[in-house]
């Protein structure tokens, strides 16, 4: 009878357990369910972004070329050397091609013996038609025939001009004359060197004129920040072969269009260079100041997902998460820029990640 009633009582202290634990793992997860994890929370804002970004750019000659021989020639005289200040117009070198004399003396002597026989036609001609006007004298046959030889000698006469004419072109690039203002960079040939417009005369160019005075500052802006410049906007750069200086330029010329392979823009600046301290050929790094036209909502880089769903935020409606589409602009530091449908005094989750879902409660 003993054993019977302790029996009972350990059983009935069990229930009661088993009924006190599991009322209180409902408790529980009932309370779990009302708590929501707690999330900072920040208002988005709107600022004019400043910023400043260092991109390397190079500085060339505001007119460069390179000179090549227009005839096969042989170099006869050398009047400038590297380094040498050249004019305009000024006589860089002469070459010697005695064919081109042989071919000019033919050509003279096919003009003169051309301007010959159209004065002789001409003269006969002249003489036929005053006989004419006596009625009966010359038949009209010989007068049209006498006429037809004049002119065609005339023509003969013209193209043999043309020809003469053509010879002293070519003999006229035998001398090689500067094309502007500025110095010789390099020079590729001494006396005797055979030069030509094909071959192996012409691998390398005579000479290259560079003009130093006033130099090109050329840079390529990527495809981001090309809505932050115009022309005539002054950018600061540095070379790096004169430090602690800091030159000035402003932009005169914008490509207007992207690079296929680069996605930027060509950017030019026209550098005064009257001191000679830069060089063409010289690597800058240009300081380029972002500064944003109108303002913008900046928010901390956590508060922004980038995930394989896309670019979003999670904005608080309701006391629940919502994400919300976005693109993202200008990352400075710790702070990015957003653009897409965004409201204004909006409030969102700073510390954001793709675990956290739409709906999810926010305390």
């Amino acid at each position: 009878m003993k054993n019977n009633l302790f029996k009972i009582s350990v059983l009935f202290l069990g229930t009661a357990s088993f009924l006190s634990s599991c009322g209180s793992s409902e408790k529980q997860e009932v309370v779990a369910e009302d708590v929501a994890p707690p999330m900072e929370i920040i208002t988005a804002t709107k600022e004019k972004l400043s910023t400043e970004l260092r991109i390397p750019a190079e500085l060339a000659g505001f007119q460069q070329v390179d000179i090549y021989a227009k005839v096969s020639s042989f170099v006869k005289e050398l009047k400038v050397d590297i380094g040498t200040q050249v004019k305009k117009g000024q006589l860089l070198m002469v070459l010697e091609a005695p064919e081109i004399s042989s071919q000019l003396a033919a050509a003279e002597s096919r003009l003169r013996s051309q301007e010959a026989v159209y004065m002789t036609s001409n003269s006969t001609y002249k003489r036929i038609l005053e006989t004419s006007k006596v009625e009966g004298t010359v038949s009209k046959n010989d007068l049209e025939q006498s006429e037809g030889r004049k002119n065609s000698d005339y023509a003969q006469l013209q193209a043999a001009k043309a020809s003469y004419k053509e010879i002293q072109n070519v003999q006229g690039y035998l001398q090689i004359r500067a094309p502007f203002d500025g110095v010789i960079a390099a020079r590729n040939v001494n006396l005797g060197a055979y030069v030509g417009p094909s071959g192996k005369g012409s691998e390398l160019p005579l000479f290259t004129i560079q003009q130093q005075e006033k130099l090109r500052l050329s840079v390529y802006i990527p495809e981001l920040y090309t809505g932050y410049l115009k022309s005539g906007d002054e950018l600061s750069f540095n070379v790096k072969s004169l430090p602690g200086r800091t030159f000035k330029a402003k932009i005169a010329r914008m490509s207007g269009a992207l690079d296929s392979k680069f996605r930027s823009e060509r950017v030019e600046m026209d550098v005064i260079n009257d001191t000679k301290r830069l060089l063409p050929g010289m690597v800058a790094e240009v300081l380029l100041p972002l500064k944003a036209q109108d303002s913008n909502y900046v928010v901390p880089k956590t508060a922004v997902v980038t995930s394989s769903e896309g670019i979003y935020v999670l904005k608080i409606q309701d006391g629940k998460t919502l994400r919300v589409p976005v693109q993202k602009g200008r990352e400075i530091e710790d702070r990015v820029e957003i653009f897409g449908e965004i409201p204004e005094n909006m409030q969102l989750v700073k510390a954001a990640s793709e675990e956290i879902k739409d709906g999810t409660s926010v305390k």
